[in-house]
């Protein structure tokens, strides 16, 4: 497959890049997509929750009534999970929801939904280029020379660079990344894919290793 290399105000610039059939023309998997998007949004999670069961709850551990007699059931604790203070019953403890995936399965998931959106027409294959200063206003004439400033969008650059990152942090659903950071929930996420033409070659050559 080939795309056409636009320059930053959405002009074809006569030039030409092949994209790798390895890495954008493959038969999607879609369950190991699921299962890097679910251990990207498990390792996202802190598991700091807790609660207080009845051995924690500050009370006295004096039986508050009789055994028998009462006509009512028997009552041992003011902690009973019953009462209202008392602890909680298999409340929540700290835990790490983070689990392991195989390199190779990452790697498939990323191809996958990269081929998917290079079928869906989603990719747009961008002229390297930076920004004088971190402005926001210039982000967001190139966004609207590609008609993209309501919709989800992904660059992907082939190093950091900190004007464009600074230029379009606080610009809704945009998102800015790099080769080397890329993941399948933000390739997913995105509505548009625009990479960088030098970033292409990089990210074939980072998936096909």
């Amino acid at each position: 497959m080939e795309l056409s290399v636009l320059d930053i105000k959405g002009q074809d610039t006569g030039k030409k890049v092949a994209l790798a059939e390895t890495v954008f023309g493959i038969e999607p998997n879609q369950h190991v997509v699921y299962l890097d998007v679910k251990q990207y949004l498990a390792n996202q999670r802190q598991g700091t929750h807790k609660s207080k069961e009845r051995a924690e709850v500050s009370y006295s551990t004096r039986k508050i009534k009789r055994q028998k007699g009462t006509g009512g059931a028997r009552a041992g604790s003011i902690k009973s999970p019953l009462f209202v203070g008392g602890g909680r019953v298999f409340g929540p403890r700290p835990r790490d929801y983070s689990f392991k995936l195989n390199k190779k399965v990452k790697v498939l998931a990323r191809k996958s939904v990269l081929s998917t959106k290079a079928k869906a027409n989603g990719i747009s294959i961008v002229e390297d280029f930076t920004f004088e200063g971190p402005k926001t206003k210039q982000y967001l004439s190139f966004l609207s020379a590609f008609s993209l400033t309501n919709k989800k969008t992904l660059l992907i650059l082939p190093n950091h660079d900190d004007n464009v990152f600074l230029s379009g942090r606080n610009i809704p659903k945009v998102n800015i990344t790099t080769v080397d950071s890329v993941n399948t929930y933000d390739l997913i996420n995105a509505e548009v894919l625009l990479i960088s033409e030098t970033a292409v070659s990089k990210l074939e050559n980072l998936l096909n290793k």
